[in-house]
Formats: structure tokens, C-alpha cells, sequence
């Protein structure tokens, strides 16, 4: 611990003592080769994950250093303009990458806008279109059945009842790739459905509960119901668990909050944060949260279940009629 501090220490000294010679350089010579260094300085920076307020501080000593040194009585006037011009070269650098994220963030968003739409396509077909057809099945085969000897009555039957839950096994699964309720009661309602479903095909208790009422924005709310999807599916698949929880809470009317826990057998976080190693299934939750502007925390072990964590900020979505529900 007290090695990798040295290190740290000497790493910030060494930076320190570039930035200002830098500064020093531009300041004597204010010229495109000496801000050049400024932008390269900013690059340096932000490949080694210097964050705006540790450039800032470094900035602040810098010339604060530089100041002192200076022989005239009032260098301030002349030289506090030119230092903010190489510190905003330097910070150009981040600006750059923080314009790329948000262009990044609204083509994700707008990638997902026109995946729900596909998907609602898809759901209606399946139940309007599929229902169609299987009505006209149903139909043909009664006329069949009517033509046909009565020892086969019982056939027909047994074809009757497993058009009738291919029929149902359709509806369900269109109401799960675009919940009506979703649209009309809004979020939890969906999420208690969706569980239910869930619930009842794996035989796995999901327990579903908010501490508020109301609805969010319509971007946000699918964003949610697509991520519990994802995380349920998970869940049934690899978990082992025997029950699942799904929480909803807001923060201080800053933020909403999903906590989704089991029980199961749990297992390394770490391989989110590994280039390459990162399922297809985390990854669309993680891009689904960061789409709508929020944070995706996991915490697990080995033998120990796993627990999910989904916040977005009350600014970046609309709310109507959200308040406090302490009942749960």
C-alpha cells in the first residue's frame, strides 16, 4: 500500500513538473507550437484517467509556481489570460470525448426508439395477425370434424385443445414483447405482469414492490421493462435461485431506483468490467440504462446470489403524478 502511494506521488510530481514547463513554455511564447503541447497534454491526461479536478489543481500549482517566480509586480494582467487559453486547450481534449459519449448516447437512443418500434410491429403481428390465422384453423376444423366419423371425436378434440394453448402461449408472448399495460397503467404494473409470467413458467417466486405511484416518461419505463426482462431471464437461466425480488424506490426525488436480488449461486462482477468477457445480456442492460442516462452497478460472489442495481436520474426523464408510496 504505502509502495503504490510512492509511486502515485511520483507519478502526480512528475506530471505536475511537465504541465508547468509546458505552461511555463507557452506563457514566455504564446505560439501554436507551444499550445500544441497543451493539447497533447490534455490527451496524455485523459489516457491515464486524470480527472477535471485533479487537471484543475495541477493547473492552480502550476501557475500559481510560475506566478511567484515572475520578477514583474503585476504579471497577472497579462498572463492570467494566456494561462486559461492553455488550460482550455488542455480541457479540449475532454471536451471532445464528452461530445463523442453524447453523440454515442443519442444514436444508442434512437437505435433503441426504432428496435421498440420493430418489436411492437412484431407483437401485434403475432397476436393480431397469428390470432387470425388460428381462428380460421379453428374454423376448418370444424367443418372437418362435422364431416368426419364420430370415433375420431376425440381427435379432434385433442387438436382443438392444443390449438387453444398455442393460441394462449401467442398471447402471452406478445403481451410480453409490448405489454399493452405497459402503455396504459404504466411500469410497475407491467413489471408485477411480466414477473408473474415469468413466475409461473420457471415456478420461481418474484416478489415485486414500490415505493411510489405514478408514471415516468415513456422511454424511461421501456428502458426498465426491457432490463428486468434481461435480468429475469438471467435469473431463470444460470442463477439457481429459489426466490427473486424486484424493488422500486425513488431517492430523495432525485433519482429511481431498481433493485433487482436473488438467491442464487451468484458469481464474479469482475468479468463485466473485462473487454470480451461481458455477456450479450449485461451488456444490453448496460447500454439500455446509459441510453436513458443512468448508472448499472453489480455486487455478487460466489455463493452468494447477485444484486443489480438501476438508477436514472429525475432530470433526465419526465414525471407526471410521481409521489411517495410507503406501502409495499
Amino acid at each position: 500500500m504505502r509502495s503504490a502511494s510512492l509511486v502515485q506521488r511520483k507519478r502526480t510530481s512528475s506530471f505536475l513538473e511537465t504541465y508547468a514547463a509546458a505552461l511555463a513554455a507557452y506563457l514566455a511564447h504564446p505560439d501554436e507550437a507551444a499550445l500544441g503541447q497543451a493539447y497533447e497534454l490534455g490527451r496524455d491526461s485523459m489516457a491515464r484517467g486524470t480527472s477535471l479536478v485533479e487537471l484543475a489543481i495541477v493547473h492552480q500549482e502550476a501557475f500559481a509556481a510560475l506566478l511567484r517566480k515572475s520578477r514583474a509586480r503585476s504579471p497577472e494582467d497579462r498572463l492570467v489570460p494566456l494561462a486559461a487559453e492553455f488550460l482550455a486547450e488542455v480541457l479540449s481534449s475532454y471536451d471532445m470525448a464528452q461530445r463523442g459519449f453524447q453523440d454515442a448516447v443519442s444514436a444508442l437512443r434512437r437505435m433503441n426508439e426504432l428496435l421498440e418500434e420493430e418489436i411492437k410491429r412484431i407483437a401485434y403481428a403475432v397476436h393480431d395477425e397469428a390470432g387470425q390465422i388460428l381462428v380460421a384453423v379453428h374454423l376448418a376444423l370444424s367443418n372437418v370434424q362435422r364431416r368426419s366419423s364420430p370415433e375420431l371425436h376425440d381427435d379432434f378434440q385433442n387438436v382443438s385443445l392444443l390449438l387453444r394453448q398455442v393460441e394462449s402461449q401467442l398471447r402471452q408472448y406478445s403481451h410480453e414483447l409490448r405489454p399493452t399495460i405497459l402503455d396504459d397503467l404504466g411500469l410497475v404494473s407491467a413489471v408485477r405482469f411480466l414477473a408473474g409470467s415469468v413466475s409461473k413458467r420457471a415456478g420461481l417466486p418474484i416478489r415485486v414492490s414500490a415505493e411510489f405511484e405514478g408514471r415516468i416518461a415513456p422511454a424511461t419505463e421501456i428502458a426498465f421493462y426491457r432490463i428486468l426482462q434481461e435480468a429475469l431471464t438471467n435469473a431463470v437461466k444460470h442463477s439457481r435461485a429459489s426466490s427473486v425480488s424486484i424493488h422500486f424506490f425513488l431517492i430523495e426525488k432525485t433519482s429511481l431506483v431498481c433493485k433487482v436480488e436473488d438467491d442464487g449461486i451468484g458469481f464474479d462482477p469482475s468479468i463485466v468490467h473485462k473487454p470480451g468477457r461481458i455477456g450479450l445480456g449485461l451488456l444490453s442492460m448496460r447500454e439500455r440504462v446509459n441510453a436513458v442516462g443512468g448508472t448499472f452497478e453489480i455486487t455478487s460472489s460466489s455463493g452468494s446470489g447477485a444484486c443489480l442495481i438501476f438508477r436514472v436520474p429525475m432530470n433526465s426523464f419526465e414525471v407526471n403524478n410521481v409521489r411517495t408510496n410507503s406501502s409495499r
